[in-house]
């Protein structure tokens, strides 16, 4: 198999993983930590398929997605007990996850469209939708509503593995900058708390000012 093809394999993990250790931090079932798996890992890619109108979705097509889904659950299940900060390890593999799927979104946006601009979009829903659901579904803080970036890592990455493929960059050196990129962007907002200025209102004016 085409490396591409073990990136998105590793993607798809990574994602479901984190999905198996929100479960566990809701002290769920296996039948949970299974859905949990399965809805954050091909969540993305599932938006990125329908947009692109790309129906059956990949895991339809290939079940060895959902098969590495809940084998990744199966693993959290009997494992997450043995690390002291889930939400930490979550939070990291959830990075690695978003580096790696930005890049295949964006690889399959432009092999479908030919467009950087969708490539660029495809890139960031692909690693960004699937870490949505998580939260929305395990009622926890939404990555989007952390203070640290986190979109803009994706969209780096997207953007810098697109840039590179317009060079003519090698497929899989673009790859790797790219996943780098979005690594690097995203785990310095991490470590070291990087932010952008947030909207600041005005106070608002008096009813009888505006009339």
């Amino acid at each position: 198999m085409s490396p591409f093809v073990y990136l998105d394999y590793a993607g798809v993990g990574l994602f479901a993983a984190t999905g198996a250790l929100a479960a566990s931090r809701k002290q769920l079932d296996l039948i949970g930590f299974l859905f949990f798996a399965v809805i954050t890992g091909t969540g993305g890619g599932t938006v990125r398929d329908i947009v692109l109108g790309r129906v059956p979705v990949f895991w339809v097509l290939n079940p060895t997605y959902l098969l590495i889904c809940c084998a990744a659950g199966i693993v959290v299940f009997f494992t997450a007990h043995l690390v002291e900060s889930r939400y930490r390890l979550l939070i990291w593999l959830d990075a690695v996850g978003l580096s790696a799927y930005c890049v295949m979104g964006a690889a399959k946006g432009l092999a479908a469209s030919g467009s950087p601009t969708i490539a660029i979009v495809t890139g960031t829903l692909t690693a960004s939708f699937g870490g949505i659901l998580r939260d929305l579904l395990a009622n926890e803080p939404s990555v989007l509503l952390r203070p640290e970036i986190y979109i803009t890592a994706a969209l780096v990455g997207a953007g810098i593995f697109t840039g590179a493929n317009a060079l003519d960059l090698p497929l899989y050196s673009a790859s790797a900058v790219g996943m780098l990129a979005a690594f690097a962007v995203r785990g310095g907002a991490l470590y070291y708390g990087w932010t952008f200025p947030t909207y600041k209102a005005k106070p608002g004016r008096h009813p009888d000012d505006v009339m």
